[in-house]
């Protein structure tokens, strides 16, 4: 509930332990390794979010950061948390402005007791349930004002009701009404919406806490003009944060750029040069730098200098002379490429030069003990005359009804020494007349006289082709075709030869059935009779 401690049940009496990074203002002790310079009995506690004050050690208590004391209140008695001892308190007062009432630090009674922790359990349970009566009840009264949080005190006789209003509002009535339902003191506090923002906290856009939430404890007014002094585009959904103020985090670095900006000298008229005009487009406060363009319009000739060369050119403008050029030779940044100092940032300390060359010389050697032997044995034709061949044979090819047989075109040396021999050819060179003879896809059935003219033709093509362009081994091979060619033709012959004796012996056979089958049904009529 904002006030970063867990309770623990665990033996015969209650126990607390501070959880570090669930409470807001969080402060890192870097102080309490080192022993204290100045020694003060001044501790600083902490409440619900971000309330906190100080308060003087009188009884002498053995204290340090974490825990649980009960502490002066008006009236009665509050429960707070060490959250920080030694010389960060000092620093920390400085820093937020703290001012004692009267002069005099309220005091630390004791340790929390048992019960007193119980009782503080109790006041934490009903501030939730008091937060939302308490907005019924100001809506039906009709009042314009928010109520953003409750916190009660640790004896849970008071409680502290902290609204959001534009204006004054006149809540005597309702604190009447508070007190009659919740029967306690009543306090009323008004913040500032940066202040809500603090007590509810949430991630800002930068993806860190909220500043008004982890350290920020007093609020500065912040104008749009911190933005206009930075260069920073007034977008409002950019510039206002979660409580829908402008950011506080606009005004962290508003004296660096005011002082900086101070030498920046004005231009308010364009730079005279003698290739033209020069007008300012853009001021880097830092750098010291200035962008200029020769259109007013557009961004042409885009020229970045120094704020000293613009000083020089307007004094120059002034003195009514034109310089040169805006750009100052001997000023000019000159860009060094990077370069590796050591072996072990090269993006090439991983190759092997002498490796590569290696394996190339060797792919090179092969490929000459391989072309030696083509060499002497009539070495292919050369790589003009092998497509021209090709090309010619699938010329041939697509004449003949656009068969592409297998191995017509291609041009291989060794291609006699793989041809078989014997029966083994003759075999094949049937197989191929046989698969000429079948039409080719899409082709529509043709004779078979049709199909062994183009057979004849093909082969007739296909051997003066490779009588030009292929070597004499391959020509023994184109002859072998040819002789298969030839032995499919007389095979053809002979079976449409064939045909009309195979025609007159079905004839024959199916006279010689009939007499059979009449003598068979000759009795069974008989015997009907």
């Amino acid at each position: 509930m904002g006030r970063g401690f867990r309770i623990c049940d665990c033996g015969p009496e209650l126990k607390v332990e501070q959880v570090e990074g669930c409470f807001k203002l969080h402060e890192t002790p870097w102080l309490d390794p080192y022993p204290d310079n100045i020694p003060t009995d001044i501790y600083e506690v902490r409440f619900k979010n971000t309330r906190r004050s100080y308060y003087q050690n009188v009884n002498n208590l053995n204290l340090k950061r974490g825990d649980i004391v009960a502490v002066e209140a008006s009236p009665g008695h509050d429960i707070g948390i060490i959250s920080l001892t030694g010389d960060m308190v000092a620093k920390q007062i400085r820093r937020t402005g703290f001012t004692p009432f009267n002069g005099e630090y309220k005091k630390i009674y004791r340790k929390a007791k048992p019960y007193d922790i119980e009782r503080w359990q109790e006041a934490i349970a009903l501030e939730h349930d008091t937060m939302i009566q308490a907005r019924q009840i100001a809506a039906e009264m009709g009042l314009d004002m928010k109520i953003g949080d409750v916190e009660y005190q640790g004896d849970k006789i008071k409680a502290i009701f902290y609204y959001i209003a534009e204006g004054r509002v006149d809540f005597r009535e309702l604190i009447k009404v508070f007190a009659e339902r919740f029967h306690i003191r009543i306090e009323m506090k008004q913040i500032g919406a940066r202040q809500e923002a603090g007590r509810i906290g949430g991630i800002g856009a930068c993806g860190r806490e909220l500043c008004c939430a982890s350290w920020v404890s007093n609020f500065s007014s912040v104008t749009t003009n911190a933005a206009r002094v930075q260069d920073i585009s007034l977008n409002p959904q950019k510039l206002a944060g979660q409580c829908s103020k402008l950011k506080c985090c606009l005004m962290y670095e508003y004296d660096t750029y005011a002082d900086a900006r101070q030498t920046i000298p004005r231009v308010k008229e364009p730079l005279q040069a003698m290739d033209g005009e020069y007008y300012l487009v853009k001021t880097d406060i830092l750098a010291h730098t200035m962008t200029f363009s020769s259109s007013k319009d557009a961004m042409v000739n885009v020229v970045t200098i120094p704020t000293s060369r613009v000083r020089e050119i307007i004094a120059a403008n002034r003195a009514g002379k034109k310089v040169d050029s805006i750009v100052d030779k001997d000023d000019t940044p000159q860009v060094e490429e990077p370069t590796f100092c050591t072996g072990e940032d090269s993006i090439t300390r991983f190759d092997n030069p002498g490796k590569r060359r290696k394996n190339r010389g060797r792919k090179e050697q092969r490929r000459q003990e391989k072309a030696a032997p083509e060499s002497s044995d009539n070495a292919p034709a050369t790589a003009e005359q092998q497509p021209a061949a090709k090309t010619g044979a699938n010329a041939n090819a697509n004449a003949n009804g656009g068969r592409n047989r297998r191995g017509e075109g291609r041009n291989r040396p060794n291609r006699a020494e793989k041809q078989p021999s014997g029966e083994a050819a003759a075999t094949e060179a049937k197989r191929q007349g046989q698969r000429d003879s079948r039409p080719a896809e899409g082709e529509a059935p043709r004779r078979r006289d049709d199909r062994r003219q183009g057979r004849g033709r093909n082969q007739q093509n296909q051997g003066q082709a490779q009588g030009q362009g292929q070597p004499q081994g391959q020509e023994q091979g184109a002859n072998r075709r040819q002789e298969g060619g030839e032995r499919a033709e007389r095979n053809d012959r002979q079976r449409d030869n064939g045909a009309p004796r195979r025609r007159e012996r079905r004839e024959r056979h199916d006279n010689a059935q009939q007499p059979r089958t009449e003598q068979a049904t000759q009795p069974q009529r008989s015997k009907e009779e």
